[in-house]
């Protein structure tokens, strides 16, 4: 399977999670809702490594995979935050301008994409930030609710696709277990740290476990993307992740798409195509 189909794969499996964590959200503590979707994720990876019967990685390979979950955790913590207060459609498009940390870290590293792939990466971006933008007005999105929080996580999630592309060439299903155990762990003590309870009400338990289904199906992916292709190039495609969001929450809450988000969207997913065909 390709970098492009398995990056595009993973964006659609965590704009799902990210839908679903952002309800659970709504109605418990996020911190509640971080612990149990990230346990579910770590039970999940486990069983894989268990499976795998690959052998641990080198400290050198464990080191960036605990600081993408970490990255990952806050990134989760504050999008979920975000979409709790303000609108879906907003926040979580503006949480995917991530790929531009590790593009640049490629850059600094000497790789370069193509041209078309450039011209895809602008598209892509260029077509996030009218997702991004305010119906009405030049510069309500910058005031918009949850804008805050959607930036910390996309400087969260680009230093996570950074780690995780440093520690997957180490084995895909160790990395996975080492974020996941990571992100659990920092989510328990941040849960214990502010008093909040960790157990769900268990009319949310499916959702919370969805959550870490998706998520961790999303780590997976874009993990092997990365031992196949540039982190950067990576990180843009798993970026489209808003777009899965943005039509749940227009067809399950109602939230609705002006013209301009309407071709936002098309833009991302045109720059997508061009970026998958460079």
């Amino acid at each position: 399977m390709g970098v492009a189909v398995l990056a595009l794969l993973g964006a659609a499996s965590w704009g799902i999670g990210d839908f679903l964590g952002g309800v659970a959200a709504r109605r418990i503590h996020v911190l509640t809702v971080l612990v149990g979707s990230q346990a579910a994720g770590l039970v999940g990876a486990a069983l894989w490594v268990l499976a795998s019967a690959d052998s641990p990685p080198g400290i050198e390979d464990l080191l960036p995979a605990i600081g993408a979950g970490a990255c990952g955790a806050i990134g989760l913590a504050a999008l979920y935050r975000g979409m709790a207060v303000g609108a879906m459609g907003i926040v979580a498009p503006i949480s995917a301008a991530s790929p531009v940390i590790p593009l640049a870290v490629d850059l600094v590293g000497g790789t370069s994409p193509s041209a078309l792939q450039w011209v895809g990466i602008v598209i892509v971006l260029g077509g996030i930030v009218l997702l991004a933008r305010e119906p009405g007005g030049t510069g309500s999105a910058a005031l918009a609710a949850g804008v805050g929080l959607a930036v910390v996580a996309a400087v969260a999630f680009g230093l996570f696709v950074v780690g995780l592309d440093a520690a997957a060439d180490g084995g895909v299903p160790w990395t996975i277990l080492a974020v996941r155990s990571t992100s659990t762990l920092l989510a328990l003590v941040l849960a214990v740290s502010a008093a909040v309870a960790i157990l769900p009400p268990a009319r949310l338990l499916p959702t919370i476990l969805a959550v870490g289904v998706f998520d961790t199906a999303a780590n997976v992916l874009v993990a092997f993307a990365t031992t196949r292709g540039s982190a950067g190039i990576v990180a843009v495609l798993s970026a489209l992740y808003p777009v899965a969001t943005i039509i749940l929450a227009r067809v399950l809450l109602g939230e609705r798409l002006d013209g301009t988000r309407r071709a936002g969207g098309a833009l991302a997913l045109g720059g997508a195509a061009a970026v998958a065909a460079g």
